[in-house]
Order: C-alpha cells, then sequence, then structure tokens
C-alpha cells in the first residue's frame, strides 16, 4: 500500500493537525514516505492514526528515515515524524530510570543523564539522528551491546498508539514494575508494523570510569578472531570488535584484521587489564585513554561500510562469527562477543544480488543464525528477501499480531518479515 496523499485527505489531515504540520519529505523521507506529518501531542498522534483507518492510508512512524529509507521498496502515504514530541517526562537519577517521549534523540537524552553521571548504554549509529522510537522500534544496537545488552534489556515501560488511536501502556516507571514485559518485548524491532511508539522508560547506568581502549592488527582473520575470543573468555570488556583490512583505514591501520576492545574500572583494574590484554593478543597493542579513547569508540560506533549494492546483518553463535565472515568472503565490521557484524558487497546486478544474499544466508542458518539486508541500491529491492523467515509456526504468531494489533494494515504495511 504505497499511494499518494490525494488532496482531499491532505485537507482534511490539515484540518485536523494544522498547515505547519504537514510538509513535503526532506532528504531521505523521499523515500519513505509521500507526506510527513509532524503531530505536537499524543492526541494528535492519536487523531492522525484514526484519519489513516478511515481513509486507508499507509503510515510509518519516523525518526531521520535512514531504516525505513533503505528497505521499503515504495513509500508509505504518510510519515510520522516525533519531532515535536521530545521532553524528557521525568527523570530519578536516584532510581536511574528516565522517561522520554520517543522524538527526543539518543544523544539528547544522554547530554541530560551525563550531569547526573549517568548513561543509556543503548549506543545506535548516529545518535543523535536515532530518536527513542527508532532505537526501540527497529532493534539498533552498537558495540556496548557486548557488555549492556540492547535497548529491549532496557526498556522497563513504553506508550503507543495503536489501532484506533489507543493509547496502550506496557511497563511501568520503576525496575521492579514488570507488568506488560511481554507488550515490549513485541514493539522492539517491529518496525513500527504494529503502532506508533510515543513514550518510552529505560534504565540508565552510570558513567564508565577510566574508559580505554586496546587495538591490535593481525594478518589473517583467523588469528584476529582466536585472539577476540581469548580476551572475551578472560576479561569483562566493554566491547569488542573485529574490523576487516578495507574499514581498518578509518583507524590509520589499513591492510590489517584490527581487534577493537573497549575496558574501564579503577585503576588497579586498568593495569591488570592492560597487562591482560597485552598478554593475550601476543602482538603490538596500542592504548588509548580519554579523549583518544573517546573518539575512537565513536569511530567504531558510527563505522559506515563502504557505498554498497547491498549491505546486511548476520548474526549467528559468537564462536561461529570468524568462520561464518571467512566463508561470506566480504569486508565486514564484526561485535565479535556477540555474535553480530555488518557486512556488504559493491557494484551487484539484481541476479548477483539475489544469489550473494542467499549464499549469506546459507553460511548464516549452517551457523544456527540469519541475515537481515540493511540497505540495499533502490534498483535491487524488489529481487530481495529483507527479513529471513522464521517456521511456518512463529510466521504464523506473527501474523496473527499483525491481525490484532493492526486489523486495517496501514502501519508500515510490507516492510517486516513475510511481508507483513
Amino acid at each position: 500500500m504505497a499511494q499518494a496523499v490525494e488532496s482531499n485527505h491532505a485537507d482534511r489531515i490539515v484540518g485536523l493537525l494544522g498547515a505547519d504540520r504537514v510538509r513535503s519529505p526532506i532528504g531521505p523521507e523521499a523515500r519513505a514516505a509521500n507526506t510527513i506529518v509532524e503531530p505536537a501531542s499524543v492526541e494528535e498522534v492519536a487523531e492522525l492514526v484514526r484519519a489513516c483507518e478511515a481513509d486507508n492510508l499507509s503510515l510509518a512512524p519516523l525518526g531521520a528515515a535512514r531504516t525505513l529509507a533503505q528497505i521499503r521498496r515504495t513509500p508509505v502515504a504518510v510519515g510520522l515524524s516525533l519531532a515535536r514530541l521530545a521532553r524528557i517526562v521525568a527523570y530519578e537519577s536516584d532510581d536511574m530510570t528516565i522517561v522520554a517521549e520517543a522524538g527526543l534523540s539518543v544523544a539528547e537524552l544522554n547530554r541530560a543523564t551525563s550531569r547526573s553521571g549517568q548513561r543509556l548504554p543503548a549506543d545506535p549509529r548516529g545518535p543523535e539522528a536515532t530518536t527513542l522510537g527508532a532505537l526501540v522500534a527497529a532493534a539498533h544496537a552498537g558495540p556496548l551491546r557486548h557488555s549492556d545488552g540492547s535497548a529491549r534489556d532496557l526498556l522497563i515501560g513504553i506508550h503507543f498508539v495503536g489501532h484506533g488511536g489507543k493509547l496502550v501502556r506496557g511497563g511501568g516507571r520503576v525496575v521492579k514494575n514488570v507488568a506488560g514485559y511481554d507488550l515490549m518485548k513485541v514493539m522492539g524491532g517491529s518496525f513500527g508494523t504494529l503502532g506508533i511508539i510515543v513514550e518510552t522508560t529505560f534504565k540508565v547506568r552510570p558513567l564508565l570510569e577510566n574508559y580505554s581502549v586496546a587495538i591490535a592488527g593481525y594478518d589473517r582473520s583467523g588469528a584476529a578472531f582466536d585472539a577476540a575470543r581469548a580476551l572475551n573468555d578472560a576479561l569483562p570488556l566493554a566491547h569488542l570488535e573485529v574490523v576487516s583490512p578495507a574499514l581498518a583505514a578509518a583507524f590509520q591501520r589499513s591492510g590489517s584484521f584490527l581487534v577493537i576492545a573497549g575496558f574501564y574500572g579503577n585503576r588497579r583494574e586498568i593495569d591488570y587489564q592492560r597487562d591482560r590484554l597485552t598478554a593475550i593478543a601476543a602482538t603490538r597493542v596500542e592504548f588509548l585513554t580519554s579523549e583518544a579513547a573517546e573518539t575512537t569508540y565513536a569511530q567504531v560506533r558510527d563505522l559506515d561500510l563502504p557505498q554498497a549494492s547491498l549491505a546486511a546483518r548476520i548474526a549467528v553463535l559468537p564462536g561461529e562469527l570468524g568462520t561464518a565472515l571467512e566463508a561470506c568472503g566480504v569486508e565486514f565490521v564484526a561485535h565479535a562477543g556477540s555474535g553480530v557484524a555488518e557486512i556488504f558487497a559493491p557494484l551487484l546486478s539484481a541476479d548477483t544480488a539475489r544469489e550473494t544474499l542467499a549464499r549469506w544466508r546459507t553460511i548464516a542458518h549452517r551457523a544456527r543464525g540469519n541475515v537481515r539486508v540493511l540497505a540495499a541500491a533502490s534498483e535491487l529491492r524488489d529481487s530481495l528477501v529483507f527479513f529471513d523467515e522464521p517456521g511456518d509456526g512463529a510466521l504464523k504468531l506473527m501474523r496473527r499480531l499483525k491481525a490484532a494489533f493492526d486489523p486495517a494494515n496501514i502501519f508500515n504495511p510490507g516492510c517486516f518479515v513475510g511481508g507483513i
């Protein structure tokens, strides 16, 4: 369902929200939606949902539109920007919880919590452009998933607008309140197919103490992953990446497979970890501290794959990741301790892209994992299946959830597993 907003529909939306809330898409938004609407309250989101259901208009929530611009085959009719819903509702630093509207960026939230020595450790690529709604709905995660988990592990409460414009609440504002826990899991990684997230409640954690980074280079992929595996077994690292040679140039180390490990603690812990890292790495290790460490971490978090016809995320058992990536024969950024890596293939025809993706999926399935397409050139999208399909039982359950949550089928249709 990818239709333009006809004039009578547009007039109705303008009548509901005002002319200043409706605009043309900008930049990547144009690949995700035909018209952008910016409600300023939850009530206005609800009104918009009811109007789209009545007029059979497809609707999708947008942060910076980076994810949907890469995976939608055709734009939805209405892109719902939550830029005007970006307030911190409540912050209890003693309880280490924060409630914020879904349009607030991860970076803005962390600037607020840092004044109390705290942080939201979910660290997506480009936190300035990643809203809290997108963080949850698109299941974004970065290097710190290794030690702190992903957004779904930190989320303790959620509000979203669903079918009929109803406000649905799950969880609560205190860590011990687990009511609605399953509902939050359902909304995590749902890509806006079940409703519009408008408010989130997260656990926050203390800022890292004496954060440091170690970088070691290896000639062979196998040696790099062997070292990463040994480090993961021996030390409580904040994050652990292996970067292939083509991407190592960002760290002035082109030609090597880099192991990049982040660690923290008090001075005695730091000294111990440096000694252990040096012994286990069995090669020259460069240690970075203070601003240099923070800069390198940001490079790892925000490392973009080169311009590619096809980019994907492979997730397998951590012990299988190195072997799987060697079999794929690609450049990569691997979160070695988590079993997740971003991979890419440049300049492919439609047939070759389809064959390449099928090969990657075969490799991942053998390692008890999966592959999801992150981005594809527009001319390739019709020939690719972006999500791995689960077994028949799981897919039937997902279709039942979609039918129950979105019987009008307006929420980001056709953009999820099995065409949901």
